[in-house]
C-alpha cells in the first residue's frame, strides 16, 4: 500500500485549475480541497488527512456529487499509507474503494456535463477510481476494473473535448494499466 500515494499523481495531473459551471461546487471550496489532494498524491503524508476532511465536508453539502465522492474515496483510500497497523491500513483502503465504487453507481448521463476542473464529472470520476483501483495491492481484486476504467476513458469520445492534462493524465494511467496503444 506504500504505492498508493505516487500511483495517485496521475490523476493529480488530470486537473486544471479552470472555473466549474453552476452544477460544480464553488471553485473557492473546491480548490482548498483539491490542493491538499493534489499535495496528498503528490507524497506529502501530512496533507492526506487534510484532503481527506476537506473532501468529506464538502460532501456532506452535497451529498449526491459523484465527484466529490470520487475524491472522497480516493484520499480516505491513502489514508492507508499514514498507519502502520494492518488492519487500519485495510480499513482506509477498503472505506475509499467503496466510496469509489458508489461514486461509480451515481453516475449518470447527467454526469457528462464539465463539473469540476473543465472536465464531464464521468470522466473525472472514472479516473480518479481508475488511479486507486490500478494502485491498490493485487489482493483487493480491482486492478481489472481499474483496467477497464481506463479502457472506457480511451474510447469516450469526449475525451478529445477534455483539458490536455486530463488527457495526459488518461495515458499515464493507460500506460500503468499496461495497455498496448498508450504513449
Amino acid at each position: 500500500m506504500r504505492t498508493l500515494v505516487s500511483a495517485l499523481v496521475p490523476c493529480v495531473l488530470a486537473t486544471t485549475l479552470f472555473a466549474g459551471n453552476a452544477h460544480a461546487v464553488p471553485d473557492a471550496q473546491f480548490q482548498p480541497a483539491f490542493a491538499a489532494f493534489m499535495q496528498a498524491a503528490d507524497g506529502n503524508s501530512s496533507a492526506i488527512d487534510k484532503a481527506a476532511d476537506a473532501f468529506a465536508t464538502l460532501l456532506k453539502t452535497e451529498p449526491t456529487n459523484p465527484v466529490l465522492l470520487a475524491y472522497t474515496g480516493a484520499a480516505t483510500s491513502m489514508k492507508a499509507n499514514t498507519t502502520w497497523l494492518p488492519w487500519k491500513q485495510l480499513a482506509y483502503a477498503e472505506d475509499g474503494l467503496a466510496q469509489l465504487d458508489k461514486a461509480l453507481a451515481m453516475l449518470t448521463p447527467a454526469h457528462s456535463a464539465v463539473v469540476q476542473n473543465g472536465t464531464p464529472g464521468n470522466l473525472e470520476v472514472k479516473l480518479v477510481a481508475a488511479n486507486t483501483f490500478l494502485a491498490v495491492p493485487g489482493f483487493m481484486n480491482r486492478h481489472e476494473r481499474g483496467v477497464k476504467l481506463v479502457k472506457d476513458l480511451l474510447a469516450s469520445p469526449a475525451l478529445a473535448g477534455t483539458p490536455k492534462d486530463f488527457q495526459a493524465a488518461v495515458n499515464k494511467a493507460a500506460v500503468q494499466a499496461k495497455l498496448a496503444g498508450a504513449q
